[in-house]
């Protein structure tokens, strides 16, 4: 049992891809190769796999496969400690993890230009199957990792997963991901906020010296130290990732071309969108993400379509780098957009076109409607998709419309886990049901967090479609097959000290057919 099979995005070209892939690859064309023995002295002989591994964007006949070399992950050039020379890494995928039947192997390079990161795509490998992973530099080898590819299409009738988002550092340890990486998982889906541009702040439980990054450099290491949370590394190495961004891996509430502080306040639209580039190429350089999702400058095709067989389809949103500003004044304005109009046609046509079982959008802020205010006055966040009414309900019409089967939601972004069903009239109950929402809380942001709140009390009692919804820090957990979907809200206590456990605190179902959710 695994996930994803088919792939589909925005159209792209030969030349395009070529392109892509040429800015990496010409920049380590540019750099000095490195001897044979340069890889048992120097910086080569202190440990390299200091970040983990990691795989993601599994198919059924491959995945993608990655590491950064580092032995200094904090060096204050970005570096990782090595110098500016290209180093040859090898890779082994076996079925086993003594490596004793090795399914595919290889030997790649990185260098500078891409912060010593190795990207590999795998492929030839068998569909539904477990496989374990390595890299090798020199007498030095990786941890091993283990990764799992898909069914073949029709094949898949189960599948296991987790989501999660927000993992801010200084809040609190990411004890969630020690237990995530004890299930028994096919994948796990990240919704954004993977690291915090913040600068430090001294009475947090986890503290940092960097500024708010906005160089390469910067980026690359607030990457790094998250990475030195040794249970994130475990839940990379226990199963593939599919990621993508929100607003904090480039800048709080950042908008399209508008940054959190404005353009003419703190910033010129050429000063944003070189920190915008540098942003996404260290976030492309610490996930295992795919070829096509090399950045081009301030630019990263990051929405695309994830099938697990014909059971479920994953359509990951990108709602950041194409959305409008948000201005709550303007939040019924259809010309506003949220994602875009090229993504948005795109999620209408992937929709309405889906064989699959299960139709989802996996993507980062609230997508039902959310009133904060309590009585008769109503508040919203224009942040989330209530600030822009008319393209949530060209999304919905067209679910109604196309009579699109098993519609579900899966966000982040809020730090509090929800259920929530979706209405044709957002909410307004009476209405007819299309599908439900499953919000996951943080990792650790917010830091311990509670049960819930009366702000949290008055958020139910304001919005009956809104089901559940809990505080505290954890993930969730997705059960499905061909009838049912499951949601398990995972929690635990405390994230301020580490060791905390963790319990279900509610699970909620969806019957196949029958829209809407309701207490396991």
């Amino acid at each position: 049992m695994s996930i994803t099979g088919t792939w589909d995005h925005r159209p792209i070209n030969r030349r395009q891809l070529l392109g892509r892939a040429a800015l990496g690859a010409g920049a380590l064309l540019a750099a000095r190769p490195l001897s044979a023995g340069a890889l048992t002295r120097g910086p080569f002989s202190d440990p390299l796999f200091t970040l983990g591994v990691a795989s993601g964007d599994p198919l059924p006949d491959g995945v993608v496969l990655w590491t950064r070399l580092a032995p200094v992950p904090l060096a204050p050039d970005g570096s990782g400690g090595l110098p500016a020379r290209r180093v040859p890494v090898r890779w082994e995928v076996a079925h086993d993890d003594r490596f004793r039947r090795v399914a595919r192997r290889g030997v790649t390079l990185t260098g500078p230009e891409v912060g010593h990161s190795v990207h590999v795509e795998v492929e030839g490998l068998d569909p539904a199957r477990e496989y374990f992973y390595r890299f090798l530099v020199g007498p030095q080898e990786s941890p091993t990792g283990r990764t799992r590819t898909a069914p073949r299409p029709g094949r898949g009738d189960r599948v296991r997963f987790a989501v999660a988002s927000c993992q801010h550092y200084q809040d609190g340890y990411f004890t969630a991901y020690g237990h995530m990486a004890r299930e028994d998982l096919d994948l796990v889906v990240h919704l954004g906020d993977y690291i915090y541009e913040g600068g430090p702040a001294p009475t947090k439980p986890r503290q940092h010296d960097g500024p708010e990054p906005e160089t390469l450099a910067g980026y690359r290491n607030r990457h790094a130290l998250y990475r030195t949370d040794a249970d994130l590394r475990a839940a990379h190495a226990a199963a593939p990732w599919v990621v993508t961004f929100d607003d904090h891996e480039v800048d709080n509430d950042w908008a399209g071309l508008s940054p959190q502080d404005r353009i003419g306040v703190n910033a010129t639209t050429e000063s944003w969108l070189a920190r915008r580039a540098v942003a996404f190429q260290a976030y492309y350089e610490h996930l295992p993400l795919r070829r096509a999702q090399v950045p081009r400058g301030s630019d990263m095709l990051l929405y695309r379509r994830v099938g697990y067989s014909d059971l479920l389809t994953l359509n990951v949103l990108d709602t950041r780098q194409y959305r409008d500003d948000q201005d709550g004044a303007r939040r019924l304005d259809p010309a506003r957009t949220l994602t875009g109009p090229q993504q948005e046609r795109w999620v209408i046509d992937g929709l309405q076109r889906s064989r699959s079982r299960w139709n989802v959008l996996a993507q980062q802020v609230f997508f039902a409607q959310r009133d904060l205010t309590a009585g008769p006055a109503q508040g919203f966040s224009a942040d989330s998709w209530d600030g822009y009414v008319p393209a949530r309900e060209r999304i919905t019409r067209a679910v109604q419309d196309g009579r699109v089967e098993n519609f579900v939601v899966l966000t982040g972004d809020v730090h509090k886990h929800y259920c929530a069903d979706v209405h044709a009239v957002p909410g307004d109950v009476a209405s007819p049901t299309l599908g439900s929402e499953f919000v996951t809380t943080s990792i650790a942001t917010g830091g311990d967090g509670q049960d819930i709140s009366a702000g949290g009390r008055a958020v139910l009692a304001e919005n009956p479609h809104i089901l559940f919804t809990n505080e505290q820090r954890g993930y969730l957990r997705c059960e499905v097959d061909r009838q049912t979907w499951r949601g398990d809200f995972r929690v635990v206590p405390y994230v301020q000290t580490p060791g905390a456990p963790i319990t279900t605190r509610a699970s909620y179902v969806v019957q196949a057919g029958r829209p809407g959710a309701a207490a396991a």
